[in-house]
């Protein structure tokens, strides 16, 4: 071969290299951290991949990392402070003091009826200036909610008659669902969900607060005898967060089909939710699992109790300078809305 098409040939192979390189350049990969596997918690997130991809022709992709092998749940926030990957979702109970000014939805007794309710105030109260504040210590910022639905009390034993045989009980239970089992007697402890099934199983814990998916999920209704029906304390949020130099380094179109692939992920979720209940009752029915409904006068009990506890909360989150009864008040008057 002569120099000059050796040179040429180097050239154009030089060129295809630069080319491509541009062209890998002008693509996008994200990564979210998540935990356990795919299940109705995540199938936003899910949703939200896919219509991103679709939007985009493919350019931009959402890699889900699921079972804790980015980040472990309780440090997802860390891992999106630091940009070791773009999006995660993050249960508030798990760090409460990392984003206190969203332990406000954990409180009991909100009166939010349903999920797609719970979208309406989270979404609400993401744009709340205390909130975006709080969340942008961890250079994060909330992109849309996991909206869980109320949380059940499932255990193994003899089944409790009353607020008195709580007594004691070692519970399994977070946020909100935490200090009003404290004000019956009960022991809780904040297990991750991934951690759940063997504590439950060996005993560690006697009861476990869930949403009806997560029992079926983590398999805790294979060990249950009991569950209460109607202890509605509330639940705890979970959204999906994003990092915000990550976010605003998006070209406008990524951006922009990320934004608007929010809405259909949220509408999915929804419906899945919707369609999950289809599975839990026969489930509850073929392992002879004995419901439990505590009596209105008892569950009137621990509306009061709840009361003070939304008292403390406010003392306290004022004490470290968050706006809490405006975050509160805030809160009360989506949901009257």
């Amino acid at each position: 071969m002569r120099i000059t098409d050796t040179v040429a040939a180097v050239t154009t192979v030089t060129l295809g290299l630069v080319f491509v390189a541009e062209t890998f350049a002008a693509e996008v990969t994200w990564n979210a951290s998540l935990w356990g596997n795919r299940r109705a918690l995540t199938e936003n997130v899910e949703k939200l991949a896919e219509e991103v991809s679709k939007r985009t022709n493919g350019e931009f992709v959402i890699n889900l990392n699921y079972g804790e092998v980015l980040s472990k749940a309780r440090e997802n926030l860390d891992g999106i402070s630091i940009g070791a990957f773009e999006l995660a979702q993050v249960c508030v109970s798990y760090h409460a003091d990392k984003t206190p000014s969203l332990t406000v939805l954990e409180l009991p007794f909100l009166g939010i009826s349903g999920l797609e309710e719970r979208v309406e105030v989270s979404n609400a109260l993401y744009g709340h200036p205390a909130v975006q504040k709080d969340l942008a210590r961890w250079n994060a910022k909330p992109l849309m909610p996991s909206p869980i639905p109320q949380s059940v009390f499932a255990g193994k034993g003899d089944p409790p008659g009353g607020i008195s045989d709580l007594d004691g009980m070692r519970v399994r239970a977070v946020g909100g669902h935490a200090r009003m089992m404290e004000t019956a007697g009960a022991i809780p402890t904040s297990v991750t969900a991934p951690e759940v099934y063997q504590a439950f199983d060996s005993g560690l814990v006697e009861a476990v607060a869930f949403p009806p998916y997560a029992h079926l999920s983590y398999k805790t209704i294979e060990i249950a005898d009991w569950w209460i029906s109607n202890l509605n304390f509330g639940t705890s949020p979970c959204p999906l967060v994003v990092n915000i130099d990550a976010y605003e380094a998006l070209p406008d179109e990524y951006r922009q089909a990320l934004d608007d692939s929010v809405g259909p992920a949220l509408d999915h979720y929804l419906a899945v939710h919707e369609a999950f209940y289809d599975q839990w009752w026969p489930e509850l029915d073929r392992r002879g699992i004995v419901q439990v409904e505590f009596s209105d006068d008892e569950v009137a009990v621990f509306k009061e109790r709840a009361v003070p506890i939304r008292n403390a909360w406010i003392k306290e989150q004022t004490s470290k300078g968050l706006p809490a009864q405006d975050l509160l008040d805030f809160v009360n008057t989506t949901v009257r809305n």
